[in-house]
């Protein structure tokens, strides 16, 4: 049966709840971390930084990840206290309404240049003026989700897997973020509670050619642990899914979320693969390596997701040490996005040759684990559409003829072949 042809049944309700599977823990009491659980390395720029403007603050509080949420940079106030702002930066932060406000947490805004706006981390997460203007073929959803969401919370756009948006929180706000719609806006249009979350999972467990999910939304780190527990072990309890994705950026923004229990709780859900959103080598921090090296202990495979973004990180000298740098944090390079055309998004988006200079520069140079696929998720719904250079160069007959990574002609015997035919 086609998959549009699922979408148009009824939905039914789930099966009766199999009684192992458990009732909801959230009412469960918040046990206070013990300092021993909170120990953490902390970089010497980070320490500075933090003893400069968050005096006073232990280093078990700087470590805990629910302090950080709290601290977080979230006005103009507050980025004028830690940034000399630029009046484009001022201004731009004071126009700002509705989703996709700004913030950054203590940690993250440490690795951030403090006086100069033109660094990447920081171009990255403060608002400038360029977001204000709006070029054609944006859009506000221009990966047309919300045409593939047969109910709040699920994107069903490949047969075998979907989407499943738990939060509309992150614990920062990428300004070039695909859902800018949706994020860190409690009271707009999408409203993220378990009963979107009980109609999201009843839709998997009646849907069954789904095999797989991914978790994203906001950031799904966002959600505590007893609930993020309760959800996994839900989704896990239906029997057609085979494994389960979660895409975040705080082992990044925020690796003081990766305590040991944590990844003892992720641990008991396999298989799981897990997704980070990587953009520049100045995030490989030993904090960083501290969180994915948790992750990878609990045996989840790790990947990076990397938005290639103009004058910040499309270079091959800015992404080949980070392709590398990552393989050293045990995290394999998996997808190297163009960069979304939401609204605003001009002066994020380059020249898509340049990331084809990115792979080239990778191929040959370095290990195949280092390089990523470049792709275009397509404006409209499309789906990830790959892009690669072209190393065929034609035929000799029955040979194949292609170019190596040096430019150089090789043949490969291909009797009765077609592939490189000029006609």
């Amino acid at each position: 049966m086609s998959l549009q042809a699922l979408r148009g049944h009824d939905l039914k309700p789930p099966q009766r709840p199999d009684p192992d599977t458990p009732a909801s823990p959230f009412k469960i009491a918040p046990t206070k971390p013990s300092r021993a659980a909170l120990r953490f390395p902390v970089n010497s720029q980070t320490k500075a930084f933090y003893r400069r403007f968050f005096p006073g603050t232990s280093t078990a509080e700087w470590n805990d990840w629910r302090w950080q949420m709290r601290s977080r940079i979230r006005n103009g106030a507050e980025l004028s206290r830690i940034f000399t702002l630029s009046p484009d930066e001022r201004d731009a932060v004071a126009r700002h309404e509705g989703s996709l406000p700004v913030g950054i947490t203590p940690y993250y805004a440490s690795l951030m240049g403090l006086d100069d706006p033109s660094e990447p981390l920081r171009r990255t997460h403060v608002m400038t003026g360029d977001e204000y203007l709006f070029t054609p073929g944006e859009a506000d959803d221009p990966l047309g989700e919300d045409h593939d969401s047969p109910v709040p919370g699920i994107v069903h756009r490949y047969p075998d897997r979907v989407l499943f948006l738990t939060t509309g929180t992150c614990s920062t706000y990428c300004r070039y973020c695909t859902r800018a719609r949706v994020v860190g806006n409690p009271g707009g249009e999408y409203q993220f509670a378990m009963k979107q979350w009980d109609a999201a999972l009843a839709y998997i467990e009646y849907h069954t050619e789904i095999r797989d999910v991914l978790l994203s939304g906001g950031d799904p780190f966002t959600i505590g642990d007893e609930k993020l527990d309760w959800l996994l072990t839900r989704l896990r309890a239906i029997k057609h899914v085979e494994f389960l994705r979660i895409g975040t950026k705080m082992p990044i923004v925020l690796p003081q979320r990766i305590t040991k229990d944590f990844a003892k709780m992720l641990k008991k859900h396999h298989p799981l693969f897990i997704s980070l959103h990587v953009t520049h080598p100045k995030e490989l921090t030993a904090e960083m390596r501290e969180a994915t090296g948790r992750l990878a202990d609990a045996g989840i495979p790790l990947g990076s997701q990397t938005v290639l973004l103009k004058n910040i990180n499309d270079d091959p000298a800015v992404m080949v040490p980070l392709m590398q740098g990552l393989l050293t944090c045990r995290v394999k390079p998996y997808y190297l996005y163009a960069c979304d055309p939401i609204r605003g998004s001009a002066h994020f988006r380059g020249d898509v040759a340049k990331g084809l200079e990115i792979i080239k520069a990778l191929r040959g140079h370095t290990t195949g684990y280092a390089t990523p696929i470049f792709a275009i998720d397509a404006p409209g719904g499309g789906g990830k559409i790959q892009i690669a250079p072209d190393n065929i160069v034609g035929r000799d007959g029955d040979k194949l003829l292609l170019k190596n990574f040096e430019g150089k002609t090789y043949s490969y015997p291909d009797p009765g072949g077609t592939l490189g035919n000029k006609s």
